[in-house]
């Protein structure tokens, strides 16, 4: 019998992009799993719900040892979404799907609209206006605090905050990120590659600072740091630190 589908509705498929955080471990994989594990344990959380691309493409690895590195990962909670450089002797059944074809977000056009912000109510955010009408937002102002748990992810420009952010918070920002109350929580400057971020704070009690993608933690910054108003940015491969008058 032949079956007629008189009333066929499409199947609709859409493309969608996603940041992600990508990682390239080094060998040996347990001094690097070990470093993986400091910065875990300095910043409680700081892998929980981030999609994660592993890169893999400089490493001198075979299928057996590259599952080993994904267990270690998946008994650390970090899910790996898929894997970047890989070649298919390296892959197998119930491995996350290769990918290619990625390329650092700060080659990523802005949309012609200021994107939403995940975390706080920002019904009281204002947005600073573009140089010319036809360019996007480039900046948000947040106006209340940002409580422990919340997240606010702005990788179009500036955040600045005028409140404090608490412990377990965090503030992704593309460009610079200005705190005039304390900054207790994670503070991320230039999540799409821009290296002239820079992280201002009224006072410093920061748990994670990072500024494209070279970060410290609270036990790395120097102590007399602690409570004062201060400046981050970087020179090179190091985050420099200087108090504000």
């Amino acid at each position: 019998m032949i079956k007629v589908l008189t009333d066929t509705r499409p199947l609709r498929l859409k493309g969608r992009s996603f940041m992600a955080l990508v990682l390239s471990p080094e060998q040996p994989f347990d001094e690097w799993l070990a470093r993986l594990d400091d910065l875990a344990a300095r910043s409680a959380g700081f892998f929980l719900q981030r999609p994660i691309v592993l890169d893999v493409k400089d490493l001198d690895t075979d299928r057996a040892q590259l599952t080993e590195l994904l267990e270690a990962l998946a008994q650390r909670n970090v899910q790996i979404l898929g894997i970047e450089g890989a070649r298919p002797s390296q892959l197998g059944r119930g491995m996350p799907p290769a990918l290619s074809g990625g390329r650092p977000a700060g080659d990523i056009e802005p949309p012609a609209e200021s994107p939403p912000v995940a975390g706080p109510d920002l019904s009281h955010a204002e947005t600073a206006p573009a140089a010319q009408p036809v360019r996007a937002v480039h900046s948000i102002i947040i106006r209340e605090p940002v409580r422990s748990g919340q997240s606010v992810n702005f990788p179009e420009g500036d955040v600045t905050v005028i409140g404090s952010v608490a412990s377990g918070a965090e503030i992704i920002a593309g460009g610079s990120i200005h705190v005039y109350g304390t900054l207790r929580g994670r503070a991320l400057a230039g999540s799409v590659g821009n290296a002239s971020a820079r992280i201002f704070c009224r006072k410093l009690e920061a748990e994670l600072l990072a500024i494209d993608g070279l970060y410290k933690t609270a036990e790395d910054m120097d102590g007399k740091l602690r409570g004062q108003a201060v400046q981050f940015w970087l020179e090179g491969e190091s985050i420099m630190a200087e108090t504000l008058n």
